[in-house]
């Protein structure tokens, strides 16, 4: 499950302001994310999930067109999403590591490279699955990044179940349902894709 961390004492949730998250505060704390300044402790993952998280990201980088527009993949990298409306500084921050994303080739900057994504994936787990299809999609969408993958993984994580493919509707701030893959994840963009279920899976 996603632990929200204490202070050292374990009297009170640890906050952070984005000054301190700028100068490093949470660099020492390990898997995190912040969530309206809250500190929130991410469990470890499944082999399964490390798998396809790391196999994907291989191939969609391989899918990358020679010639066509610089794009680059990442993993586990921070980005910054709007703020939430708090007086208190240490009560708006929100800084996610999507499993997966392909962005534009702009120098990287956590403030802004949301502006830049073209892709995101997330790859579920026990311990994530409720913030992966519900706050993920609409804060994700809220940032206007055109799609967004959801990868969900059956209960005991030892196969993929489905591929949820999300697409801005016409308001570019919300997510419709493109397509739900079941066998072969078929992408048209921003990379051209087919990618077997069994690719990413198999030991």
């Amino acid at each position: 499950m996603i632990v929200v961390m204490g202070a050292p004492d374990g009297s009170r949730e640890r906050h952070v302001t984005a000054a301190e998250f700028a100068d490093g505060a949470t660099s020492e704390l390990g898997d995190i994310e912040i969530v309206n300044g809250r500190v929130i402790r991410m469990m470890a993952q499944s082999r399964l999930h490390s798998r396809v998280v790391r196999r994907l990201a291989g191939l969609l980088e391989a899918a990358r067109r020679d010639g066509g527009p610089c794009m680059e993949v990442d993993s586990d990298v921070a980005a910054r999403f709007a703020d939430a409306e708090a007086q208190a500084a240490d009560r708006r921050l929100n800084i996610r590591y999507p499993d997966i994303w392909i962005r534009d080739c702009e120098p990287y900057d956590v403030n802004t490279v949301r502006d830049h994504l073209l892709l995101v994936v997330e790859v579920t787990s026990e311990s994530t699955i409720d913030a992966d299809i519900t706050d993920k999609r609409i804060q994700y969408a809220t940032a206007g990044i055109p799609r967004y993958l959801i990868v969900r993984l059956d209960q005991k994580e030892e196969r993929i179940e489905e591929i949820e493919d999300y697409r801005l509707d016409w308001s570019g701030r919300r997510y419709r349902v493109h397509a739900v893959h079941r066998r072969v994840l078929l992408l048209d963009d921003p990379v051209e894709a087919t990618i077997p279920f069994d690719v990413l899976e198999q030991p």
